[in-house]
């Protein structure tokens, strides 16, 4: 059973951290905090963000989300998922691994629920952010459209 976070944050979460990815060069966040208003993400880098980068992954979130991509998941046996993934949980408790895909933007090990595709997500907006001790923490919301309001209340 999926864990009960807001879908449409989780799925942007899942999309902002392939983003950071793609266009900063890090691993995903090490920590997030997914709430239905706002949430936030961590992480390690040796730098802040330049207001330039950030509107970049900002906008590059939104590109993502307005290509209505559809949100999937496959199941993988743990050694598999392992090879491929950075796997948090023990083996003896979850032989099974449940990937969730994004279109072909995003793949990655998740128990929470998602949105069914990326355009219920609505708008994407980064709050604010800041840097402390090689930790550099987003804090973002989505304003989702009004099927996702009713669709995930």
């Amino acid at each position: 059973m999926p864990k009960e976070y807001y879908a449409p944050m989780h799925t942007a979460e899942h999309i902002l951290n392939q983003t950071m990815i793609r266009l900063i060069d890090c691993d995903r966040a090490f920590n997030c905090h997914i709430e239905k208003k706002k949430s936030k993400c961590d992480y390690h880098l040796d730098h802040a963000l330049s207001q330039d980068e950030i509107k970049q992954v900002e906008d590059k979130v939104n590109e993502i989300i307005k290509q209505d991509l559809p949100i999937s998941e496959y199941f993988l046996p743990y050694d598999e998922a392992a090879q491929r993934f950075n796997i948090r949980v023990p083996k003896e408790e979850n032989p099974v691994i449940r990937i969730v895909q994004i279109g072909d933007y995003d793949h990655c090990p998740c128990a929470g629920n998602h949105v069914e595709h990326t355009a219920e997500i609505g708008e994407f907006k980064i709050i604010s952010t800041n840097y402390e001790n090689g930790i550099f923490r987003i804090r973002f919301k989505v304003i989702p459209t009004e099927e996702a309001k009713v669709k995930y209340a």
